[in-house]
């Protein structure tokens, strides 16, 4: 059984980790990060709706079997790591308060 800790937990409860074991997550090495819903609770509500577009692109795209047209590709250049700014600020608040504890 996957062991959830955190909010999602108090979500999800027994039910919601026994369709998370089914789910296969854990076949492929995906976790449930506390520091990443963190971060991606801090983003500014149009990059929000920037990522939710792309995601829901992706999975239509995947179910019809088909590829963007190479003219809509992102290029390296355009590639950005929206979320590092905000994953880096979650990670030293939780440096923080392990320190705070400490002491």
């Amino acid at each position: 059984m996957v062991k959830i800790h955190g909010h999602v937990s108090q979500l999800l409860g027994a039910i919601g980790v026994d369709i998370l074991d089914k789910s296969g997550f854990n076949a492929i090495e995906l976790k449930l990060n506390n520091r990443f819903i963190y971060a991606l609770r801090r983003l500014p509500a149009n990059v929000v709706d920037e990522r939710n577009f792309r995601i829901i692109r992706a999975m239509q795209l995947s179910m019809q079997k088909i590829y963007l047209p190479k003219e809509e590709w992102l290029t390296f250049e355009q590639d950005d790591y929206y979320l590092k700014p905000y994953l880096e600020e979650v990670e030293r608040e939780f440096k923080e308060r392990e320190e705070w504890r400490k002491t």
